[in-house]
């Protein structure tokens, strides 16, 4: 079975900082791309900050320059270090993957989200 795992969600003082981890594991033959999005009450999820399957980053306009994306691929894992918070970065994130389970078979695998709440 394959699963992603997130951990490093809470509550932060604005200006503060966060680290969030996201693991993928069951049978995974390689990950074609992986990361983060984010959903705040009322809204619609976005994405955060992902990897492309070329291995490119791309990052939402309002986390630029305060968010950084990374991975370990050794661990199938990818982190979210999100610097300089804001109210407005309360949302539970949500890690996502693209995932190459087996000859010529996808997979998408959303993770059971992390809530990040951020205090003025």
């Amino acid at each position: 079975q394959v699963q992603l795992v997130e951990s490093g969600g809470g509550l932060v003082q604005a200006g503060g900082s966060l680290r969030l981890s996201c693991t993928a594991s069951g049978s995974i033959f390689s990950i074609n791309a992986m990361g983060w999005y984010r959903q705040a009450p009322g809204k619609q999820r976005e994405l955060v900050a992902a990897f492309t399957s070329t291995g490119s980053t791309n990052y939402a306009d309002s986390v630029k320059g305060r968010f950084t994306i990374s991975r370990d691929d050794a661990k199938n894992t990818v982190y979210l270090q999100m610097n300089s918070l804001k109210p407005e970065d309360t949302a539970v994130y949500y890690c996502n993957a693209d995932l190459v389970v087996g000859p010529d078979r996808y997979l998408e695998v959303w993770g059971q989200g992390t809530l990040v709440t951020v205090s003025s």
